[in-house]
């Protein structure tokens, strides 16, 4: 099947150059170009695309005001481009709150000096954003952020008042359980909760952790796929939206209750037997930077059976393994049910192993590590 894409940006040098990229691909037709945030709203209308690339900076209408009003009347699968610097992180998660999949690095030096991973990383994204098209309207609504409330000074009621539906089991998921009537998680003193995501991850770890309690009794670690110069930006944002703390990882970071740590873009985090954790070059063996199969991996040596894992949207495989480790320690591992998953990879891929030992809407994971961890 063909993808349509749509290609926004207000450099000619870029459109004819992401439109040659894709071209290039016999499976992606470029059905249209756009100059500013208004024509693409009115290509977007006119030409139906399974798929959207869009620059921020433009005149007339920015690309954020432009993934805004797109989710209003045509709701499509956009991938954002960016640049890499701290404004550029802020911008890049606004236009993912806004409704954007993913996004990829505006790099002009990498597209002459490398012009065929270009073109493989680019066409990889847009083939999967596509297929996500299916579940995107109902997976990624975009809601506005939730406020994050003061610290109580009681244990924090759960977030989610809404009617709680059971768990969906895994097909061959160890612990799963398929009845109406499922129970919520038992409780257990977990020494570690252990999350790991990619694409659709920053507003899947948003509304996750913003519905935990200030004082929620274990560590977390975050393992989101994303650039250097993205992670500290992440992290500050969540950090204002949540009632926990949020940080970027750094080096012999203590793990403490109630604090999570979001491991640093191209780099390694591993958990050490102090209870800290230790954040190391990226392997360039290793696709992911950082990865959560590293991570989990370490945690299953560390904490045996006091773990619980969960992974969340996202491409690839990546978390598989590292929570076959866990699996093989005695610790839990949680994944995230297709229907709201954007990309059902990273947790189809867990699931399909007989890893998971329960199967979660993203809706009802964080009043469940409340439940699991309380």
């Amino acid at each position: 099947m063909t993808v349509k894409v749509l290609v926004v940006d207000d450099s000619g040098f870029f459109r004819r150059r992401v439109s040659e990229i894709l071209g290039a691909d016999s499976n992606i037709k470029v059905v249209g170009t756009a100059t500013n945030g208004r024509e693409a709203i009115e290509q977007a209308q006119q030409l139906r695309p399974d798929v959207i690339t869009m620059d921020y900076e433009m005149p007339m209408m920015d690309g954020i005001t432009a993934v805004k009003n797109i989710m209003q009347v045509c709701p499509t699968p956009v991938l954002m481009f960016s640049s890499l610097t701290h404004e550029g992180a802020r911008v890049t998660l606004d236009a993912l709150d806004a409704g954007a999949v993913d996004f990829l690095p505006k790099n002009f030096e990498d597209i002459s000096r490398n012009p065929a991973k270009v073109q493989q990383l680019l066409c990889e994204k847009v083939h999967s954003i596509a297929r996500s098209n299916r579940r995107y309207s109902s997976a990624y609504s975009a809601p506005a952020a939730p406020a994050a409330a003061p610290a109580p000074a009681s244990p924090a009621p759960r977030a989610t008042a809404a009617p709680q539906p059971a768990p969906r089991s895994a097909p061959g998921a160890s612990g799963a359980t398929s009845t109406a009537s499922a129970p919520a998680p038992k409780r257990k003193p977990y020494k570690l909760v252990a999350i790991g995501t990619s694409t659709g991850g920053p507003v899947a770890l948003q509304r996750v952790l913003t519905q935990l309690p200030a004082n929620f009794p274990a560590p977390i670690v975050l393992i989101q796929h994303m650039p250097a110069a993205f992670t500290g930006a992440f992290a500050e944002r969540l950090d204002k939206l949540c009632r926990i703390s949020v940080r970027e990882a750094q080096d012999g970071d203590v793990l403490r209750p109630g604090v999570a740590l979001l491991a640093p873009g191209g780099k390694q985090m591993m958990i050490d037997g102090r209870g800290t954790v230790k954040i190391l070059p990226g392997d360039e063996r290793l696709h992911y930077k950082p990865c959560v199969d590293v991570t989990f991996g370490s945690a299953a040596k560390v904490f045996s059976d006091k773990v619980l894992a969960v992974v969340l949207t996202g491409m690839g495989a990546d978390g598989r393994e590292g929570a076959r480790m866990l699996k093989q320690s005695g610790s839990q591992v949680w994944a995230q049910d297709e229907a709201s998953c954007v990309i059902y990879g990273m947790p189809m891929a867990v699931v399909k192993a007989s890893l998971a030992d329960a199967v979660y809407s993203l809706e009802d994971i964080g009043r469940h590590l409340t439940e699991a961890c309380g």
